[in-house]
């Protein structure tokens, strides 16, 4: 760039045609020479001034004597000189060719180890979604979307597809890990549910896309099966168990049966719950709003139930008794034995009358049939007179 700048510089005297005669070309002048090693390096790269510093000699030999035979100075310091670096496409001590050649390294689509340098082991360090020994091939992850005879180009197959011929979910051939294949298709593996999930004893387990991760439990709890105190195994030291939670902070136990509010596996110590609210009583308005609605405390809360007689129907209160019915007949209860006594008081009567024809009214046999007709009368009416007495005072 020194050179470039430079080019159509000179002197700046002001009899250009003497100094070029008296102290030769500017082109080639040690003028020049330090107008452009004053612009090498820049002011804070000291790496740079020191090996221009060690490199003086090499230079200034360089532009007085070697510069027309090797034009081309960082070959000839860098390279053949100080043997600091190597060509471009080269590596290593002896500037070896890199994988895939010196022309066209790791195939384009990648970059050669200490390419350029003495160092490095010239093995091709493959660009995303390449792989191979040469970069010439599709890495997993990536189907192969174009080649012709100098490049190749990747695409990126279904984010859980390990290896694939084409974008779509159903050309997979191989899974990523957390995935299993089913008919080209990667089912996602729910580790939680197998045993290739490992959380710690105070953590749960929550299913990802490929993975799982390990969550802290909720402070109220030791070991849980899921996120918030209603998911606790047990509960924390100075927390109680209220139904499925774990509620705290629970107050000094001092004695007394009253520690059977608390059980001895959920709490390290002997604690009390926290004393309960009475909403129902604290409450400046009634909490319950409805017509025959009273409230009714309970721990932690409160709920409104029907007063005393009352139940809850279609969602309101009213009175508890049956609903009215027709009253029943003379003969609405009659049971199947009493229908055949029936039955047979008729067969009776129609005997008794029979009889009575055949004597011609004859008083004897009159008194036969009205003593029977009387008798199976009375046997069926013996247990219910009193719904017969009823029955006629009620005009029925």
């Amino acid at each position: 760039q020194g050179l470039e700048r430079t080019e159509h510089e000179g002197f700046g005297g002001g009899n250009t045609a003497w100094e070029e005669e008296k102290l030769s070309k500017y082109q080639h002048s040690e003028t020049r020479l330090l107008e452009v090693l004053e612009g090498v390096c820049a002011p804070s790269d000291f790496t740079c001034h020191q090996l221009l510093e060690r490199s003086e000699e090499h230079v200034e030999q360089w532009w007085f004597h070697e510069r027309q035979q090797h034009p081309d100075f960082f070959q000839w310091l860098c390279v053949d000189r100080l043997m600091l670096c190597c060509p471009p496409g080269t590596y290593g001590p002896d500037c070896r060719s890199c994988a895939g050649g010196p022309r066209q390294p790791c195939s384009g689509n990648g970059q050669c180890d200490g390419d350029g340098t003495r160092r490095g082991t010239g093995l091709c360090v493959c660009s995303p979604g390449y792989g191979g020994p040469f970069c010439a091939e599709c890495g997993d992850g990536y189907y192969e979307a174009s080649r012709n005879k100098s490049h190749l180009v990747c695409a990126e197959c279904y984010q859980a597809c390990g290896r694939c011929t084409g974008p779509e979910d159903s050309s997979c051939l191989r899974c990523k890990r957390g995935w299993v294949l089913h008919e080209h298709r990667c089912i996602d593996i729910d580790e939680c549910g197998t045993e290739m999930a490992h959380c710690r004893a105070n953590q749960y387990c929550v299913n990802t896309e490929g993975s799982y991760e390990c969550r802290d439990c909720s402070t109220a709890c030791i070991g849980c099966m899921g996120a918030g105190p209603a998911r606790c195994k047990k509960c924390n030291k100075g927390y109680w168990r209220d139904g499925a939670k774990c509620l705290g902070e629970c107050l000094p136990w001092t004695g007394g049966h009253t520690v059977s509010f608390c059980t001895a596996q959920a709490l390290p110590e002997p604690c009390l719950p926290p004393p309960d609210v009475d909403e129902c009583a604290s409450a400046e308005e009634p909490v319950c709003t409805g017509v025959q609605e009273v409230c009714e405390n309970t721990e932690g809360s409160y709920r409104c139930v029907c007063a005393q007689g009352h139940i809850r129907r279609d969602g309101q209160c009213v009175e508890d008794k049956p609903p009215d019915a027709p009253e029943k007949g003379f003969f609405d209860d009659v049971t199947d034995d009493e229908v055949v006594v029936l039955q047979q008081m008729f067969f009776g009567v129609m005997i008794c009358a029979l009889a009575t024809l055949a004597a011609k009214g004859d008083m004897v046999f009159t008194a036969i049939f009205i003593g029977a007709v009387a008798a199976m009368a009375g046997y069926w009416l013996s247990d219910r007179s009193d719904r017969v007495l009823d029955g006629f005072m009620k005009g029925r």
